[in-house]
């Protein structure tokens, strides 16, 4: 799973090496890479191609909002990713986790909620223009009393 088809990170544009400490929110566009601490959230560009990397030396305290992650350090809040979110064995998240698709290696933690929430990549479909295939309507049932 990880090095083999994994996320493919682009050009990094923002690095937060190690030893670095932002206290306040963080919003970015393209890459950005946290080896430091942020104290604040993290968001990722509206234009969709926003691709957070956190390290093992990485940590976030506050919420997460991006279209794809790839975590093996720490955030402490929520994280919300609209594409594909992906956990390295060293992983650790302490807040509920929305998302749209989700990798997990054997001994990452979440400690909250895994919420799979499919129009997030709907939603974005539909800004972009296109329309999502019609859903099949299932029959309804009668229950008898």
């Amino acid at each position: 799973m990880f090095g083999k088809k994994g996320l493919k990170p682009g050009a990094i544009h923002t690095l937060i090496g190690e030893g670095a400490l932002i206290e306040g929110n963080l919003r970015f566009d393209g890459g950005c890479h946290i080896d430091g601490v942020v104290h604040g959230n993290v968001r990722g560009g509206a234009d969709g191609q926003a691709c957070l990397s956190i390290s093992e030396r990485g940590r976030v305290l506050g919420n997460v909002e991006v279209p794809k992650v790839t975590l093996s350090g720490i955030v402490e809040g929520n994280v919300v990713v609209t594409e594909h979110a992906e956990f390295g064995p060293t992983a650790r998240v302490t807040g509920d986790v929305y998302y749209n698709l989700i990798e997990i290696a054997a001994g990452a933690e979440i400690n909250g909620k895994l919420i799979h929430q499919a129009h997030a990549a709907r939603d974005s479909v539909q800004e972009s223009g296109s329309r999502p295939a019609k859903a099949v309507e299932e029959p309804e049932l009668e229950v008898a009393h």
